[in-house]
């Protein structure tokens, strides 16, 4: 089993910054995946960033040039950097580990940025 915690969330004024960290423990393993997705009121789940351990990156389109990840595989910790913060970027943040075949997400953390 994987447990992630996820911290950094909160509120921020547009064109602000905030950065989410997450942090897994148990059984990691090498090779994985991590992540970032959101989820806005009445709306789907949506990828934010991901980078493996090799330290290739996917980013939404929506966020590229504002948005960061980066991880420290030592730690097995990730973190999304986020930047010039606009109001449709308010959602429940989820940090994401996908594992061979096996997905695990953390608890979700608010990002609420007022205009």
């Amino acid at each position: 089993q994987v447990q992630l915690v996820e911290s950094g969330g909160g509120l921020v004024q547009a064109g602000g910054s905030l950065r989410l960290s997450c942090t897994a423990s148990g059984s990691i393993f090498s090779g994985n995946v991590m992540g970032w997705y959101r989820q806005a009121p009445g709306k789907q789940r949506e990828l934010v960033a991901t980078m493996t351990s090799g330290r290739s990156t996917v980013y939404a389109d929506s966020v590229k040039g504002r948005f960061t990840i980066s991880r420290d595989n030592a730690r097995n910790t990730v973190y999304l950097q986020m930047n010039s913060l606009k109001s449709e970027d308010t959602a429940v943040y989820y940090c994401n580990v996908k594992q061979a075949v096996t997905i695990y997400w953390g608890q979700g953390t608010q990002v609420t940025v007022s205009s």
